[in-house]
C-alpha cells in the first residue's frame, strides 16, 4: 500500500534515498604534537591499501584503491535558487576541487609563546558565528595553525591520481567522448570518455580518498577521516550501513598500526573536541523538486530545532568551547548559528541549502541536514532518519493535494533561533519552551505535534498504522517515536518541582536504553556521585570522550550495547557484513560490487564509475542510474556490461 509515483521510483512514508556522512575525531595517544591532517591521511591510506582483493594467481598485495571522481561535484548550487559565484565562496565550500586545501574556520596567527595542545578528538571546523578563512591543523588553546602540506599523505592539494594507472580523479577533462574516440565496441550501457592524464599530471599529489566494496566512500575531509555511507532506501539500512563505518574505522586503525612506522591511533564517533572545534555528522535525503523550498524550510526549521531531544548524543560542557561546566542534550546544538545557509563549517544553519542531489536534478532536491549528532545507540540513529523521512513524506503528500502545513501551521519559532536552540540543549529538565507563533512550546510538544500529524495522514491514506497497513518499517518508526516521547515525558514530569529523587532515577533508568543523551548523562552523574566531584572534573570529560571510542571493546557505548543496556535494532553480524557488502536496491550495489570484482575500475563517484581499459586511448566512464533506485536486474545488467568491457579486449 505504499505510494508509487508514475516514474516508478518507490517512495513511501519511510522509504526514500538516504545517505549519511560521519567525520571522525582522531588522536595519537601520547603525542601532543600530532597533526590530525597527517593522522587522518595515513589512516585512510592504510585502509585504502587493503580495502580491495588481492590480485589472482599468487599476486602480492591488493588492487590499487579506487579514487574519487570529482567531475560531477557541484557544492555551490543553492536550494533557494541560483548558484554561488565561485570567487565569492568560502574556501571550505569548494569540496569539488582536490587541487586546493579545504580550510574550515578561523586562522588566527600563532601568538608568541603559545604551546600546542593535543588534537584531543581531532579538531576541524571552528564554531564561530562569523566566517573567517582558515586551514585545518593542530589545535591550540582556541586557535588553529595551518597544516603543512605532506607529500603523498596530506590534505588534498593537487589533482588526485590512481596509483599505477595515472587516473586523475580531480582532472577537469571532457565528460563526453574525446575526439576520435570510438565507444561503439563497448557493451550496452551509458558510456562516456575522458582524456588520460599527461605524465606531468600523473606526477602530482593526490587527494586522500577511497571508494569501498560496500559502496561507501572513506576519505579525508578537512582534518578528519570521514565515512560516507552508500545510498540506502530505508531507515534501518541507513542505520546498518552507518554503523558499518565503525567497523571500517576499526580496520583502518589496525591497518595503520600494522605498518612498520605506523602509530597507534584512536578514532572517535563524536562531534566536538571540547576546545571549540566541531565536525559533522550529516544526513542527505532526496526530496521532490516540485515541493517549494519555502514550504520545505518552514516545516523543517521547528522540526530540526526540536529533534535533538529524541536523538541527541549528549555532551559534557556548555558553549562552543565548553567554557561552562554542565551537561547538555546535543553535541552540535551550540554550533548552530542561523536559520538558512549554504555554509557548513562556519555560521552553521538549521537548514543547509546545498542542493547537490547526485540524481536527476529536474526531479529531486538534496536535503543536507548538518545539525544532527553522531550516534552510538541504535534507536536514535534510526529515529534520526525515520522521523525525517516521515516528515518529508507528509510534506510531499500535502503538496500533491494542494494543502498547506495543516496541523503543523504556526510552529515557526520567533526571535533568535540559535539562542533558543542552545537553551533547549542546555536544559536536561526538558522544561524549556520555544517561542512559537502558537505560543510557548517545549521540544517534546513540538515533536508530538509532528508525530500526531504524520499518524493522522497515515490513518487517512492507509486506514491504520499497524504493519499490515503501512508496512513494518513505518510501523516500527511510529512505535519507537511514540515510545521515546513517552519516556521523555515521564522524565520531564519526574523533574518538576516537588518530585522525589527516586522518581527521576526511575525515569532515567527507563529512558536510558533508548535515548543516548540520557544514558550518557546517567553514567556521568554516577561518576560524579562516586567521586564527589562536579561537571568540570576532567574525569567526566574523559568519560564523554571514551563514550565514542571506536577501538573494539574500548568504547563505553560499545560496552553498553554488548551487555544489553542499549536497545538494539541491528546485530553485530549485520554490521560487519555491511562493511563489506553494499545495500541492495540502489546503485550502490553496482558501485560496491564493481569495486570488489574489477581491477579495471579505478575511480568512482555517486553517479559514475571510471574504467582504465588498455585497449582504449581514453579512460571510459559508465553512468550509474540517475534515480538512485536500482533493482537487481538493472544491477546485473550494468555489472555484466563492466565485465564484458573489462575482459573482451575491446573487440
Amino acid at each position: 500500500m505504499r505510494q508509487v509515483p508514475a516514474d516508478g521510483c518507490l517512495i513511501g512514508p519511510t522509504t526514500r534515498p538516504v545517505g549519511l556522512e560521519t567525520e571522525l575525531g582522531v588522536l595519537e595517544p601520547g603525542n601532543l604534537y600530532a597533526n590530525p591532517v597527517v593522522l587522518a591521511s595515513r589512516l585512510v591510506d592504510a585502509y585504502a591499501a587493503v580495502s580491495r582483493p588481492a590480485p589472482p594467481a599468487g599476486g602480492s598485495g591488493s588492487w590499487p584503491p579506487v579514487r574519487w571522481d570529482y567531475e560531477a561535484e557541484d557544492p555551490l548550487a543553492d536550494l533557494r535558487g541560483g548558484h554561488l559565484d565561485r570567487a565569492a565562496a568560502h574556501p571550505s565550500l569548494l569540496t569539488d576541487d582536490p587541487t586546493a586545501p579545504a580550510p574550515s574556520g578561523e586562522e588566527p596567527s600563532l601568538p608568541d609563546g603559545v604551546a600546542l595542545l593535543p588534537a584531543a578528538a581531532g579538531a576541524s571546523d571552528s564554531g564561530t558565528r562569523t566566517p573567517g578563512p582558515s586551514a585545518a591543523g593542530p589545535v591550540l588553546a582556541g586557535h588553529r595553525v595551518p597544516a603543512p602540506a605532506v607529500a603523498g599523505t596530506s590534505q588534498p592539494q593537487a589533482a588526485s591520481f590512481q596509483a599505477g594507472t595515472g587516473v586523475p580523479t580531480g582532472h577537469r577533462g571532457s565528460v563526453g567522448a574525446a575526439p576520435g574516440q570510438d565507444l561503439a565496441d563497448l557493451p550496452p550501457g551509458p558510456w562516456g570518455a575522458r582524456p588520460r592524464p599527461t605524465v606531468a599530471e600523473a606526477a602530482l599529489a593526490r587527494a586522500t580518498t577511497a571508494v569501498l566494496g560496500n559502496g561507501a566512500r572513506f576519505y579525508v575531509d578537512h582534518a578528519h577521516p570521514e565515512y560516507s555511507s552508500p545510498e540506502v532506501l530505508t531507515p534501518l539500512d541507513a542505520l546498518v550501513w552507518d554503523r558499518a563505518g565503525e567497523v571500517v574505522a576499526q580496520r583502518a586503525m589496525a591497518a595503520l598500526a600494522a605498518q612498520a612506522d605506523g602509530p597507534q591511533t584512536v578514532l572517535y564517533k563524536n562531534n566536538v573536541d571540547g576546545k571549540g572545534a566541531t565536525y559533522g555528522s550529516h544526513e542527505n535525503y532526496l526530496v521532490r523538486r516540485q515541493l517549494p523550498f519555502t514550504g520545505l524550510s518552514a516545516a523543517l526549521v521547528p522540526f530540526l530545532l526540536t529533534r535533538p531531544v529524541l536523538v541527541g548524543a549528549g555532551r559534557v560542557g556548555l558553549g562552543q568551547r565548553s567554557q561552562e561546566p554542565g551537561f547538555q542534550i546535543s553535541q552540535r546544538a551550540d554550533y548552530v548559528c542561523c536559520e538558512l545557509g549554504l555554509q557548513t563549517t562556519f555560521n552553521r544553519p538549521v537548514v543547509n541549502t546545498r542542493d547537490e542531489p547526485h540524481a536527476d536534478a529536474a526531479r529531486w532536491r538534496r536535503l543536507h541536514v548538518i545539525n544532527g549528532d553522531a550516534n552510538m545507540f541504535d534507536v536514535p540513529g534510526y529515529l534520526k532518519v525515520a522521523t525525517t523521512n516521515l516528515l518529508l513524506w507528509l510534506l510531499e503528500r500535502a503538496h500533491d493535494r494542494g494543502q498547506d502545513l495543516g496541523p503543523l501551521t504556526g510552529l515557526r519559532v520567533r526571535g533568535d533561533l540559535a539562542e533558543q536552540h542552545w537553551a533547549m540543549s542546555h536544559d536536561t529538565t526538558l522544561s524549556f519552551r520555544y517561542d512559537t507563533e502558537r505560543g510557548p512550546l517545549s521540544a517534546l510538544q513540538v515533536q508530538r505535534l509532528h508525530l500526531e500529524a504524520v499518524r493522522a495522514a497515515l490513518l487517512e491514506d492507509f486506514g491504520g498504522t499497524d504493519a499490515a497497513q503501512v508496512g513494518e518499517e513505518t510501523s516500527r518508526a511510529l512505535r519507537l517515536w511514540a515510545q521515546v516521547l513517552g519516556l521523555l515525558d515521564r522524565l520531564a514530569a519526574a523533574q518538576q518541582p516537588g518530585s522525589r529523587p527516586e522518581q527521576r532515577a526511575a525515569a532515567v533508568e527507563q529512558a536510558a536504553p533508548l535515548v543516548e543523551w540520557v544514558a550518557k548523562m546517567q553514567l556521568c552523574e554516577a561518576l560524579i556521585g562516586r567521586h564527589g566531584c562536579g561537571w568540570a572534573d576532567p574525569r567526566v570529560a574523559a568519560l564523554d570522550l571514551q563514550w565514542a571510542d571506536l577501538r573494539e571493546g574500548r568504547g563505553v557505548a560499545q560496552r553498553l550495547r554488548a551487555t544489553g543496556r542499549a536497545h538494539r535494532l541491528t546485530t553485530d553480524a549485520q554490521v560487519r557484513r555491511a562493511a563489506d557488502q553494499p545495500p541492495a536496491g540502489t546503485r550502490a550495489a553496482v558501485r560496491g560490487r564493481a569495486v570488489a570484482r574489477f581491477p579495471q575500475v579505478v575511480a568512482a563517484s555517486w553517479t559514475s564509475l571510471v574504467l582504465d581499459l588498455p585497449q582504449h586511448p581514453c579512460l571510459v566512464r559508465l553512468s550509474l542510474p540517475p534515480e538512485v533506485r536500482c533493482d537487481e536486474k538493472q544491477a546485473q545488467a550494468l555489472l555484466e556490461a563492466i565485465s564484458q568491457a573489462a575482459t573482451s579486449g575491446g573487440d
